[in-house]
């Protein structure tokens, strides 16, 4: 079954095609037939196409709309020239979205029907940055292939719906709850959900009974507590800006600094909003840059002392939650990184973890500085209590999975 997955952001369009083998979707027998992207929608966008293992195509072209980008991805994806092993939109056999926000309606992944699409347009106020183009998305797909093709929605809310009360309510007034629905959602579930998945495949793990802390490390981050294949708590709020220190997110902080902010800088709400979105985490502390590589190689060259102090902070932040974790799941069995830094950035991951020896977690230095680009494996040394991997995310797939399990009728277990 040929999948076309699909990322809407603002002004992008990421796409992925994969084929994968509804008889055996647990075998790893999926190919990655095409990716690609479209960036800067609205103006004269740059395309970036992929066809298997063939060299990436760039160029530039006027694209005035999400429909117009959705019709220009098609059109390459049959091409005879493009390399994709398709020749027709009847090879499109579905499409899968990621939706970033499900509000609690939504604590699977599903189908899109008129009824669906009316409930992820109920919950833009919980997202008005993301939903309203993740629905461009879905919009777009149904004007190019029509009403026939099934699509579905995966939520980035969904694997958190299995948090207990005492984790995703706040100690505010519990009106604010039952009127406005104000709790913590949790967002990075199709990659945590992932990495948990992926890691009881690599170990052989049962899902029951086993406990991770998985840390999706990137521009954005987050950490989850996972048992038994449940997320138990996250990092992240009722928006993405709450948790870890980020790229440019400031993560926790003492909400009475916004209005301190907000008159010492002469700042509105939504300015002091995109201050803390854009301008704070390891931007804000730096003042430099918000890439942990440049941050890095600043610190060993320069010996910068901000750069330092943004990484030093960020690590701290990522090993206080593991601590807060490890308390609340009673001990754990693994630690697992994923993510552009988690997966990548040896360096970060060993600082993650220094002094951790009370919790029975040691680095094998070697393993941990072997497993980078994509690589995956253990990295702690053997015999310890609590252990360290690296997973590489791979959301796009899972969402291929999903999409396939639920037109064959089959409601994925998260």
């Amino acid at each position: 079954m040929n999948i076309l997955v699909l990322n809407a952001g603002s002004s992008s369009l990421k796409f992925q095609l994969i084929r994968t083998d509804a008889e055996r979707m647990a075998s790893d027998s999926d190919e990655r037939l095409a990716r690609g992207i479209i960036d800067r929608i609205g103006g004269e966008a740059v395309l970036d196409f992929k066809a298997g293992a063939n060299e990436s195509s760039r160029r530039a072209s006027p694209i005035r709309d999400h429909r117009q980008a959705f019709e220009t991805v098609v059109q390459w994806l049959i091409d005879s020239d493009s390399g994709v092993p398709i020749s027709g939109l009847d090879e499109i056999h579905a499409v899968g979205h990621r939706v970033v926000h499900g509000g609690e309606r939504f604590t699977h992944s599903m189908l899109i029907d008129d009824a669906a699409m009316r409930g992820i347009e109920d919950t833009i106020d919980l997202a008005p940055l993301h939903n309203p183009h993740n629905l461009k998305g879905i919009h777009a797909a149904r004007l190019a292939l029509g009403a026939g093709i099934p699509q579905a929605a995966v939520f980035d809310t969904s694997f958190h719906a299995t948090l207990p009360e005492h984790a995703y309510l706040y100690a505010i007034p519990y009106s604010l709850y039952r009127r406005h629905k104000v709790r913590r959602y949790g967002f990075h579930g199709t990659s945590h959900r992932y990495i948990a998945y992926r890691y009881r495949q690599l170990t052989g793990a049962p899902r029951e009974g086993t406990r991770l802390i998985t840390l999706h490390l990137g521009n954005g981050c987050s950490a989850c507590a996972n048992a038994g294949g449940d997320s138990v708590d996250t990092s992240m709020g009722f928006t993405p800006l709450e948790g870890l220190v980020m790229g440019t997110r400031s993560g926790d902080l003492d909400p009475a600094i916004l209005e301190l902010i907000a008159g010492k800088e002469g700042l509105s709400i939504a300015e002091v909003d995109s201050l803390l979105n854009k301008q704070s985490g390891l931007l804000g502390i730096s003042g430099l840059t918000h890439d942990m590589r440049d941050l890095l190689a600043e610190e060993r060259e320069h010996g910068d002392r901000r750069a330092r102090l943004a990484i030093e902070i960020f690590c701290y932040r990522v090993r206080k939650y593991i601590g807060a974790y490890l308390a609340a799941m009673g001990g754990a069995d693994a630690v697992v990184f994923a993510g552009g830094i988690g997966e990548n950035s040896a360096e970060v991951r060993a600082r993650i973890v220094a002094g951790m020896q009370w919790a029975g977690l040691e680095l094998d230095s070697a393993a941990n500085y072997r497993t980078v680009g994509g690589t995956e494996g253990r990295i702690s040394r053997d015999g310890g209590r609590l252990a360290a991997w690296v997973v590489p995310t791979d959301e796009e797939l899972l969402i291929a999975r999903d999409t396939a399990r639920l037109v064959l009728g089959v409601v994925p277990r998260y």
